[in-house]
């Protein structure tokens, strides 16, 4: 099996259990805020990234995966603010209406795409672009449903847009400059947003409720509710990683929609929601969105892989510099005497 088609199966397998595991989550954090009466969405979510922290320490010491430190001021600056993001997305929720918290995360791909244009240089064809608008459409028509705007509300919006787009880029570019995992990385940043969150989940969560998390009365099934949640947590924070690194955040935020439009049509089959025209509307032009995005995307990077052979070999037939050091190496390759043989120092590093 080769290179291109190991990264085309990690890549399915990345996709395939961020959408399970995703799916799961909240599927068990609906049952457990609306049925269970637990609202403290930001103190849960902090359980979840320690919980994270210490299954990968448990890993790190069984010698699962590798650690590899780099630059500490970077994953600080980076733990927090992903912290911050997940704090405000939950404000956002908190102070405003559930249809401007879909605009706001329907905002998310647009603001990427500008954000990557900028200051990455990145390009986007006018065909993943057509489809990403029929996505937005799609998931827009299906999930949009009152906007009732308000000032503090918009201002909570707008930052938690920003600081999301900045995390997930940053995650995407982080693996590739430092050429860490995304296990690595999650590991090294896992701690900060669990401590971002861990000192201000209660403050939030107490302004959005006006309940405190520490006096709430914890059943048994409360409790196991939490456990399990907790536990499903792991695999989506490790997927989110996993994702972003193996795409790129435009694909990760197109498949958070994916799993909202699955969400919506699990809560019809298995919770009986309610569920309209507008919906299934919704949701089929979104799913062609998605496919026009996925076969657009795969073209593109066929692409890619067909030119790169081409414009080195053209580089090196126009660049007088390259062939003489083919040149030279070749005949370097060749040497007139034996070489005496010396121990390689850094092999042995």
């Amino acid at each position: 099996m080769g290179d291109g088609e190991r990264f085309q199966l990690g890549t399915v397998g990345a996709l395939s259990l961020s959408v399970v595991s995703s799916v799961s989550i909240v599927i068990c954090n609906k049952a457990l805020i609306s049925s269970l009466g637990f609202t403290f969405a930001t103190t849960l979510t902090s359980w979840h990234l320690l919980v994270t922290f210490c299954s990968l320490h448990v890993a790190l010491w069984m010698k699962f995966f590798e650690h590899k430190s780099f630059d500490q001021k970077v994953v600080v600056g980076f733990g927090i603010l992903n912290g911050i993001s997940i704090g405000l997305l939950n404000l956002s929720l908190g102070f405003n209406s559930v249809g401007f918290y879909q605009m706001t995360k329907l905002a998310i791909i647009p603001c990427t795409v500008l954000l990557e244009t900028l200051f990455f240089r990145k390009t986007f064809s006018r065909s993943i672009q057509l489809s990403l608008v029929i996505l937005l459409l799609g998931v827009g028509i299906a999930t949009v449903t009152d906007l009732q705007l308000n000032v503090l509300g918009s201002v909570l919006s707008l930052l938690a847009v920003i600081t999301t787009c900045i995390a997930q880029i940053m995650t995407n570019n982080i693996q590739k400059r430092f050429k860490v995992t995304s296990t690595q990385l999650l590991y090294q940043s896992c701690l900060y947003q669990a401590l971002t969150l861990v000192t201000t989940g209660p403050f939030v969560d107490r302004l959005l409720t006006n309940q405190n998390v520490f006096a709430f009365k914890y059943t048994t099934q409360v409790l196991v509710f939490i456990v399990l949640s907790c536990l499903i947590s792991v695999s989506v924070n490790f997927s989110t990683f996993l994702v972003i690194g193996k795409t790129s955040p435009v694909t990760y935020q197109v498949l958070g929609h994916l799993k909202t439009c699955l969400v919506l049509a699990f809560g019809y089959v298995l919770l009986h929601d309610p569920f309209s025209w507008r919906n299934i509307l919704g949701i089929l032009i979104a799913l062609i969105g998605m496919v026009l995005y996925s076969y657009y995307c795969h073209i593109q990077n066929q692409q890619k892989s067909v030119e790169a052979p081409a414009q080195l070999a053209q580089a090196k037939e126009s660049d007088p510099l390259i062939n003489l050091e083919d040149s030279a190496s070749t005949v370097n390759a060749v040497p007139s005497t034996a070489p005496e043989w010396k121990p390689n120092k850094d092999l042995e590093a």
